[in-house]
């Protein structure tokens, strides 16, 4: 439009001029030749357009959308035609619900859901939906599929270790309904579970019992293998003292009786050592 206004007061500026140049008003004629190099300057930016990044473009002429989509930067464009621009930059779109669990109860979920637009389906975004496909499209199937999912879940898995769960899943069903209309889906965490109060203490008591007695099992097969372990060292322990029990007989005991008495007396100490004590002649310290 602004390229069809600029033509009409370029054309009005030049036969304006003309007539003043054939009367002879000079001076005045200065403004006209201003307002059509004004108008000629406008006209022709209208054959461009600035596409900012993170942006594409799509051209809508007189009702017929074009196939293509104009990337970042400076685009040659008819300038009659009209131009769209979708952000394909990753969106979030946050939500407070109320959902169901398996049990029937309301939880409360506080959950986002980052999102962006394919550049190539931008033209069949604008076509088949408009501009404001996220409230069309994304935010009506984003909470049916929240509501239909959780209502799979008891409300414990909901407040315990089936959230990251509960999370991919959203975004696998999410997924199959709008990536074929052109929407990426990225991620969808859980930013907050509230269940019903008393719920929350029971699911919590629970959870410290399940802890107890994680523990008391810990502390029980801690002590079976002390138990065991003692009784390994029992059990060498008196194997030990069996070997060395048969292996003592009396021949060495006198063998050993005979090497002390030797190295008693080869002692440089002070000492006394009373010699023949029983029948084998053995210091009296060695055979009382």
């Amino acid at each position: 439009m602004l390229f069809v206004i600029s033509l009409l007061i370029a054309a009005a500026s030049f036969f304006v001029y003309q007539s003043m140049r054939k009367t002879g008003r000079y001076q005045e004629s200065r403004f006209s030749l201003g307002a059509l190099a004004l108008g000629i300057v406008i006209a022709f930016s209208q054959l461009f357009t600035v596409i900012p990044a993170g942006t594409v473009g799509v051209v809508d002429f007189l009702g017929n959308v074009s196939e293509k989509t104009l990337k970042a930067g400076v685009n040659f464009v008819n300038p009659l035609a009209n131009v769209i621009k979708f952000s394909i930059k990753t969106q979030e779109i946050k939500e407070l619900m109320n959902v169901p669990s398996k049990e029937g109860l309301t939880v409360q979920l506080e959950i986002s859901l980052l999102y962006s637009l394919d550049p190539e389906n931008a033209s069949k975004i604008y076509r088949t939906v408009g501009e404001n496909y996220t409230n069309i499209i994304l935010i009506p199937q984003f909470r049916s599929v929240v509501r239909a999912i959780t209502a799979k879940y008891e409300a414990k898995a909901l407040y315990t270790d089936s959230r990251e769960l509960l999370a991919t899943e959203i975004r696998n069903e999410l997924e199959k309904l709008v990536t074929p209309r052109g929407i990426r889906i990225e991620a969808s965490p859980l930013r907050q579970i509230v269940l019903p109060s008393g719920l929350t203490a029971a699911i919590e008591e629970k959870l410290k019992a399940e802890q107890e007695s994680q523990r008391m099992q810990f502390v029980l097969k801690r002590e079976e293998q002390e138990a065991e372990r003692k009784r390994i060292e029992a059990k060498g322990i008196a194997d030990f003292q069996d070997i060395v029990s048969r292996g003592i007989s009396d021949q060495l005991l006198k063998w050993k009786g005979i090497e002390a008495t030797e190295n008693l007396s080869k002692s440089q100490n002070s000492k006394i050592i009373i010699i023949g004590s029983g029948k084998s002649g053995l210091p009296v310290i060695l055979n009382p």
